[in-house]
């Protein structure tokens, strides 16, 4: 039984930030390790409701309250378990989530503060990770049956995992260098340290799953050869085609680019430092694509904004503005708008955003304005009103509201348009809806047979920890394809949304 004290005992403490002098000369975590004297406080403010609405909150199904209590009563190996039976990869989401589950919390119902949930989850899975608590668990036997997996991001991993202790022969095929997805080029270190991600790369490797990497599948590998060798195939490209402006004036201009971009050729000099190589932030044509020294624009106002701020920073930028199309939200919900236990629209500062830089909201960019040798030296921007109507967004700027910011790099981070259109689609006969995703059936199949898709693919650019449910599911869906023996857990279904007001 949980203590129906501990939310009255104690408040939300998180542990406190590296200092911010310190945390801009590096790239490690900006967290260090709560302890587990925080950890066992925090998981104890769990009141184990009787109806839990933070597993709603949460796609995966997290069994939140029995892993706090667990935790509070000095259980670590069982919230290991506890934790791990519907999530694979506690460490990633714990760090990168921005946790719906805690908008769902009980607590926030109440005018309290939710419970520390992620931040519970991180140290559970880290505890285990430093007693040896990764160890692999291969299949007793194998099935005989072998399936592809394109991607290598969390929905493909969690799927081969899953796949692969049912029996299944895996592979993933990764077109970049290294594994990972996102969670290698597109996520900075100082929000998740490379070596988590191949901590998990080696326990998949032990479970019997193969991986080849530098492998554009419908280039080096055809679909037809692919279908050859495998008996079944999960797509899981993410959602990397970038939102783009064409129609604003200058978009052109040498100095303006796609925000990841930056973060991949940052992240490709992090990894190369590591290694003891030393390394330039160049795009693959040798464009230089370096924060240093030089004033820099983000547009947009989401996580991938808040990342590259957070590299500018660290890159050592001379100034940095991030500029927001919407009006600055609330501090707190408002209730009519977005009622417990939804996704509130709140205001949500990153550390980057202590770091340093300037917010801007209710402006939009007019003119990327041209040096005269076309190298962008400002944007133009103004200030706007954004409303909604027949489902159409209107933006209208207020005249007189004109002005410059200096700029010599400009960073777009307004969102992606959904998965890449690339030669596999056509040659498996499958082909994007007008979201630009990839549609599936209620078994997770494409409109090819045998061929399944999970996570942004299908979904479009959302929360890694939809992508893992995805994956999970969608591995259950291949493994009855498969004629598998017995089910394996499906967290979602195709059609699942995020808790939504009616």
């Amino acid at each position: 039984m949980p203590d129906p004290n501990g939310f009255l005992r104690y408040d939300r403490r998180l542990p406190a930030r590296r200092p911010v002098p310190v945390r801009i000369m590096d790239w490690r975590e900006v967290y260090p390790p709560a302890g587990e004297e925080l950890t066992r406080e925090q998981a104890t403010r769990c009141m184990d409701c009787g109806i839990p609405f933070c597993h709603d909150g949460c796609p995966l199904g997290n069994r939140i309250p029995d892993w706090n209590d667990l935790v509070r009563t000095g259980g670590w190996d069982a919230a290991v378990e506890s934790l791990h039976a519907t999530n694979n990869f506690p460490e990633f989401t714990g760090r990168l989530c921005p946790a719906p589950c805690e908008a769902a919390c009980v607590l926030g119902l109440g005018g309290q503060q939710p419970v520390t949930i992620k931040q519970v989850e991180v140290e559970i899975a880290d505890a285990a990770a430093a007693r040896g608590g990764l160890r692999p668990q291969p299949a007793p036997a194998p099935t005989g049956r072998s399936v592809a997996v394109v991607g290598s991001g969390p929905a493909g991993l969690a799927a081969a995992q899953q796949l692969a202790r049912a029996g299944h022969a895996v592979t993933v095929y990764e077109r970049d260098d290294a594994l990972g997805g996102l969670l290698r080029y597109g996520i900075p270190d100082f929000k998740l340290e490379k070596r988590h991600v191949d901590r998990r790369l080696a326990q998949l490797a032990a479970e019997g799953v193969r991986f080849r990497t530098g492998v554009d599948v419908g280039v080096d590998v055809t679909a037809e050869q692919l279908r050859a060798e495998h008996d079944a195939v999960l797509l899981a490209c993410g959602a990397l085609q970038g939102r783009d402006t064409p129609e604003t004036p200058g978009r052109a201009l040498r100095g303006v680019h796609q925000a990841m971009a930056h973060l991949v050729a940052a992240n490709r000099v992090v990894a190369a430092a590591g290694e003891g190589q030393p390394a330039l932030a160049t795009l693959p044509d040798g464009t230089p694509i370096d924060a240093a020294g030089k004033h820099v624009v983000i547009i947009g106002g989401g996580d991938t904004a808040a990342d590259c701020l957070g590299v500018a920073h660290r890159q050592g930028a001379a100034g940095v503005h991030q500029l927001d199309l919407y009006p600055e939200p609330p501090a707190d919900r408002d209730a009519a708008r977005d009622p417990w236990p939804t996704w509130p629209w709140v205001l949500r500062s990153y550390p980057a955003h202590e770091e340093g830089g300037d917010r801007v909201f209710a402006v939009a960019v007019q003119e990327f304005v041209d040096d005269g040798t076309g190298q962008v030296r400002a944007v133009r921007i103004a200030e706007v009103t954004v409303e909604k109507v027949d489902g159409r967004r209107i933006v209208t700027a207020l005249p007189g509201s004109e002005r410059e910011i200096p700029a010599d790099l400009v960073l777009l981070a307004i969102g992606f348009e959904g998965t890449e259109d690339q030669p596999l689609l056509a040659q498996l006969g499958v082909t994007r809806n007008g979201r630009g995703a990839v549609d599936a059936r209620p078994d997770w199949q494409t409109g090819a047979d045998g061929v399944f898709v999970a996570g942004d693919m299908h979904r479009g650019a959302s929360l890694i920890v939809w992508a893992i449910a995805e994956g999970r599911a969608a591995a259950a869906a291949i493994h009855a394809y498969l004629g598998g023996v017995g089910t394996l857990p499906a967290p979602v279904d195709p059609a699942r949304q995020p808790l939504a007001a009616r």
